[in-house]
């Protein structure tokens, strides 16, 4: 599957290949740090607000990890099978969760895993 026109606008070389891995880490980081409400274009964009979820302990976490999923399964077509967990963290303050999919074009149905951490703040980081 190609790149979305926008990327292909923005290169440098809109003719030279992307990494498609790449590209799709980039779309995760935009519509993770989104927030549910905040596109006039699709209500559904985004995850949900961790200030929705302060009064949710301990169910916060199963609620995001279902957004999240819901989210990427919606707004990532590149994306297939998408499955989500949450791993441990290292910091306590923040979620980590780790996003498993497979490649909507690949032949050989490799899977894409994906580290995201969610901080207090809110700020998801994709790796």
């Amino acid at each position: 599957m190609g790149r979305g026109l926008l990327s292909r606008l923005s290169a440098p070389d809109p003719l030279r290949p992307v990494d498609e891995v790449q590209s799709i880490l980039e779309n995760l980081r935009a519509i993770l740090n989104a927030r549910v409400g905040e596109s006039h274009s699709a209500s559904g964009f985004g995850i949900i607000d961790l200030a929705d979820l302060v009064h949710n302990f301990p169910n916060a976490a199963v609620m995001l990890e279902k957004s999240i999923r819901a989210t990427v399964a919606e707004f990532e077509p590149r994306l297939k099978n998408v499955r989500v967990r949450q791993v441990p963290s290292d910091d306590p303050l923040n979620m980590v969760f780790e996003i498993a999919a497979r490649l909507a074009g690949d032949r050989h149905q490799g899977v894409v895993r994906v580290r995201t951490e969610v901080t207090p703040q809110g700020r998801v980081s994709v790796e």
